[in-house]
C-alpha cells in the first residue's frame, strides 16, 4: 500500500523528492500517512478534495484482499 500511495503522490506533485509515506499496521487497520511539501498540498488534495478521495478509493480497493481497513491521512 505504501508504494502505491507514494507512486500516485510523486506523479501529482512538483517536488517528488519531498514526498514521504509512512505506514503503520495493527490487527484491524492500516494507517498510511502522506507528507508532501507545503506548496504541493493543494495538488494532492485537489478541488473540493476530489483527488484525495480518489487516492483513498484506489487504496481501499487495493486493500480488499488484506481484510483490513485502510486509512490515508494527508499532512
Amino acid at each position: 500500500m505504501k508504494e502505491l500511495v507514494e507512486t500516485i503522490a510523486k506523479a501529482l506533485v512538483d517536488s517528488p523528492d519531498e514526498v514521504v509515506v509512512t505506514e503503520t499496521e495493527n490487527d484491524r487497520e492500516i494507517v498510511i500517512i502522506l507528507h508532501v511539501a507545503d506548496g504541493d498540498m493543494g495538488k494532492v488534495i485537489g478541488k473540493q478534495g476530489r483527488i484525495a478521495k480518489a487516492i483513498r478509493s484506489v487504496v481501499r480497493a487495493a486493500a480488499t484482499k488484506t481484510d483490513k481497513r485502510v486509512k490515508v491521512e494527508i499532512q
